[in-house]
């Protein structure tokens, strides 16, 4: 497609996918013309339709080691005695040799990725970030970065940098508990790897996991926006500067609950969020007193109190 029109060098263009032509809005010239239409010559109505109707395959992925293109011959043993007894020999012939023409490659990534989608479920991590994570698996097999070491902390460590970069982070606890691989030897992989890969990744922020802890606690809408204001005014204020972004975004939403009227105790939250009582602590009052809301965060947990202890006696 021309970036500008050459007879009035206008940018706005028409396409017309009934005559195949792309025309300039200003003066009217074609650009282009006779194009091919790539569109299905079918219409659908509702999903069964489609369905029925389609003649290709499903997209490609990297989430499936052979792109999702490959033949497979049975899932399993129990797949034998549902051929009938005469062609069992051949299924048996067909299937050993499937398995032996199999590249080395393939038989990694084949169990690797496996072990990848087990831990994007535990993690509760988005398709787009699968399927990044399969792609650069899938280049550091090929560059050789996986030999000599464990599989599950390379994938572990592209997992934790893929997740940053989209903005659903996951902490090194969370990975840990996931892969059950210590976190020191997850970062030890990931440093290995994002330099191999030319991976350069920016520190996380406080408000990248205010939705993710946020849903874990049970806390409202109201809350969890209410917390991404006290977090921005926090970041203005310079209040954040050096301090883990976790523990801030544990100390924004407990505020934030405070005063919302859904008050969830410190031990709550650091149960939730990986972090120790008194980091939480020592976040909530730098918080407050940097923002000035140290006298209404005191007056409201008074409110909610009381109107906790009312309850309990009627």
């Amino acid at each position: 497609m021309a970036a500008t029109c050459p007879e009035c060098g206008s940018t706005s263009f028409s396409r017309d996918d009934g005559r195949g032509e792309l025309t300039c809005r200003k003066c009217g010239r074609i650009i282009e013309q006779d194009e091919i239409d790539t569109t299905p010559e079918w219409r659908a109505f509702d999903a069964h339709q489609q369905a029925a109707r389609t003649r290709t395959g499903a997209p490609l992925t990297f989430t499936k080691h052979d792109k999702g293109i490959s033949t497979e011959i049975g899932k399993g043993v129990g797949e034998l005695y549902k051929v009938p007894i005469k062609k069992r020999a051949q299924y048996y012939r067909l299937r050993k040799w499937n398995k032996r023409l199999t590249k080395s490659k393939d038989r990694n990534l084949s169990y690797s990725l496996s072990e990848l989608a087990r831990q994007v479920s535990y993690l509760g991590l988005p398709k787009a970030v699968h399927e990044e994570v399969g792609r650069l698996y899938e280049k550091a097999v090929t560059k050789g970065l996986v030999r000599g070491r464990s599989m599950e902390s390379i994938i572990t460590a592209i997992i934790y940098a893929v997740a940053r970069e989209q903005g659903s982070p996951r902490t090194l606890s969370e990975l840990a508990a996931a892969s059950g691989i210590e976190k020191r030897e997850i970062g030890r992989a990931y440093r290995y790897v994002a330099r191999e890969l030319g991976i350069r990744i920016l520190p996380a922020t406080s408000e990248e996991y205010l939705p993710r802890f946020a849903s874990l606690l049970g806390l409202s809408g109201k809350v969890q926006a209410r917390a991404k204001e006290i977090l921005k005014n926090a970041l203005d204020e310079e209040v954040t500067s050096g301090k883990g972004p976790t523990g801030v975004a544990a100390a924004g939403l407990y505020i934030a609950a405070v005063l919302e009227g859904e008050k969830r105790t410190q031990r709550d939250i650091a149960d939730v969020v990986g972090v120790t009582e008194v980091t939480i602590r020592n976040r909530y009052k730098d918080l407050v007193e940097k923002l000035g809301i140290e006298e209404e965060v005191e007056r409201k947990a008074q409110e909610n109190e009381k109107l906790r202890k009312k309850e309990e006696i009627q």
